[in-house]
């Protein structure tokens, strides 16, 4: 979830009554107001950009002077424009209205939380280590870094951020600023702001989001405030949802920014590219940023074609021309991936195709626990993994059959699910893949608790992620003495699936930095045994910073998405179009600089 601010000002409410002030009379009324009134205009630094407050400049002109010398890879706003229209005509081809949402919440509507939330704690950010994993937080949700050196300091204003950390891990799986407008700029009315709301996709921690917000209330009720503004982009529903809880209410206000790379999808609104799923994106939002020519040819497919000067290729998902139709197959049928490894003497499952009932309780037997999967599928399906008995073997290839006639059987082996991209037989990114899991409440059901859990992964994958409600989940609960309908003693936590595939409620932890030297070894190896330029080997591990491993699959389309802030789409296009980073060091064009 993620917000960005646009703030209202009392004077942009007479607006609404027909009347539309100049910047000189607005200026003439604030200083009526304020006998101690701020020498010159406002502008507080918050580490990823400037906040220009528009009721302290003296002309229009003078706003949109300064918008526009907004630094390459940030992003500015001005707020409180009462007459945006008269900022606009000063630069109207590098200016643009924010068409986010602004919402507020007096007080005076505030309901406190009817119970507290448990397993987290929120306090200030006070710490270098703090601001990095603040900032890890911000790029995996594709917002702009903070430069902590770079803030206005809250004795002048400035904003304070504010960070949830797990109890139990000590991770940071929120975070939220906030400006006090009265330290800001002596506002009448006694206001505050909500600005970068962000909550880790990952965690299963149950209502994140709304702590932070309501931390952000009452501390600021506590300082003798009386509302809170905001500003959501219009299409994030499930922050709008929470708003609305709150008692939040639609408020008109005006914001300007400069139309640079970073803003681009809100002045240029949807496009031929609208409806690619975050690992089409990702690439298409690099390709952008290198000035490579994109055309989509089927979205809901990520089938797009990428062209450079004489060069043309064509990828769907990370999946492209470079990649033959012989790796593709290899990668694809499971008992090929398994003979190519095998022969350059990579470590792997015993492996077999399932036969009839009795070879299959014969191979369980010699092993005590078997994995069952297709052997062409992929995203999880038909997969189930520690298997000790005959009847769960035999139920568990009846369903696998629904998605390949041929079925592997595999020994089974313990570890942690860990995926290895490689990228021109390098490594790019590596993560330790957890299956997915729900946290107790005491309240509510379990299934209650896996379709809360489910949503959020949603809402946060772009639809990618969801926990199948299925026999395979409901067996996965059986096997920990659970149903459905249980309810889950507070603070516990259950793990729902067996695999960590994302794709059904899965989540990732970076592991790239500590990954042992044999683990990255073993993955380039695999990718140069199949003549895979670009391919996500899956393997169990100890821990990622152990030699041992198991090699279990590898993926000729992996998700490029799955693995931020880790470069992946940048190595992505570099093997693609080499000539494309050389672009990424020259100065970008006016209105249009990089984002960060």
């Amino acid at each position: 979830m993620k917000t960005h601010l646009n703030l209202p000002h009392p004077h942009n409410q007479r607006l609404l009554r027909g009347q539309t002030p100049t910047y000189e009379r607005l200026q003439a009324r604030f200083a009526g107001d304020h006998a101690q009134r701020p020498e010159g205009p406002l502008i507080l630094q918050c580490g990823w950009g400037r906040l220009l407050i528009g009721h302290t400049f003296a002309t229009a002109e003078q706003l949109a002077a300064e918008l526009l010398n907004e630094r390459p890879g940030e992003r500015d706003i001005a707020l409180y424009v009462a007459a945006p229209q008269q900022v606009l005509a000063k630069a109207p081809q590098q200016l643009f209205l924010d068409p986010s949402d602004a919402l507020r919440l007096w007080f005076t509507d505030y309901r406190p939380a009817r119970r507290p939330f448990r397993g987290f704690r929120i306090r200030r950010v006070h710490s270098d280590e703090d601001w990095a994993a603040i900032n890890r937080l911000y790029l995996s949700r594709g917002m702009l870094p903070v430069d902590p050196a770079n803030v206005t300091p809250r004795h002048q204003g400035g904003p304070a951020y504010w960070l949830a950390e797990d109890d139990e891990t000590g991770t940071v799986i929120g975070t939220v600023m906030g400006i006090n407008h009265a330290k800001a700029f002596r506002d009448p009315e006694g206001g505050s702001s909500l600005w970068c709301l962000a909550v880790d996709p990952q965690s299963s921690r149950p209502g994140v989001g709304e702590a932070l917000v309501r931390h952000l209330i009452e501390h600021f009720m506590s300082r003798g405030l009386a509302y809170l503004d905001l500003s959501v982009l219009h299409g994030n529903q499930q922050a709008k949802s929470l708003y609305r809880k709150l008692r939040f209410r639609e408020l008109p206000t005006f914001a300007v920014k400069c139309k640079n790379g970073i803003n681009q999808s809100l002045f240029l609104g949807p496009g031929p590219e609208e409806g690619l799923n975050p690992y089409a994106r990702i690439i298409v939002d690099e390709a952008h940023r290198r000035g490579i020519d994109v055309q989509v040819q089927d979205a809901d497919a990520g089938l797009f074609i990428l062209t450079q000067g004489g060069r043309r290729i064509r990828c769907r998902e990370s999946l492209c021309d470079l990649t033959s139709a012989v790796s593709m197959s290899l990668c694809q049928d499971k008992t090929l991936t398994h003979r190519a490894l095998d022969r350059v003497g990579l470590r792997q499952p015993q492996q077999r195709l399932a036969g009839c009932a009795r070879d299959n309780a014969k191979f369980l037997a010699e092993h005590g626990s078997l994995v069952v999967k297709p052997v062409d599928g992929e995203q999880g399906q038909g997969v189930a993994v520690d298997l000790r008995s005959t009847g769960e073997v035999e139920s568990a290839i009846a369903h696998a059959r629904q998605f390949d006639t041929r079925v592997l059987l595999e020994s089974y082996h313990p570890g942690q699910d860990l995926r290895i991209v490689v990228i021109g037989y390098e490594v790019v990114a590596a993560a330790i893949r957890r299956p997915a899991e729900v946290i107790g409440d005491g309240r509510h059901s379990i299934r209650r608790l896996i379709e809360a859990q489910s949503r959020r992964r949603q809402a946060a994958t772009g639809g990618e992620s969801r926990i199948p409600l299925d026999g395979e989940t409901e067996r996965t609960l059986a096997a920990a003495g659970f149903g459905y309908d249980d309810v889950l003693p507070s603070g516990q936590r259950l793990a729902v699936r067996r695999t960590a595939n994302l794709h059904t409620g899965g989540t990732l932890e970076d592991v790239t930095e500590r990954l042992h030297p044999k683990l990255a070894e073993a993955a380039i190896r695999a990718a140069r045994a199949l003549e895979i330029p670009v391919t996500g080997l899956d393997l169990l591990v100890r821990d990622a910073d152990q030699p041992e491993y198991v090699i279990i699959e590898a993926n000729e389309r992996p998700g490029l998405a799955n693995h931020e802030p880790q470069p992946t789409a940048e190595r992505f296009l570099d093997l693609l179009f080499p000539l494309s980073r050389e672009l990424l060091n020259r100065e970008s064009p006016p209105g249009m600089e990089a984002s960060v």
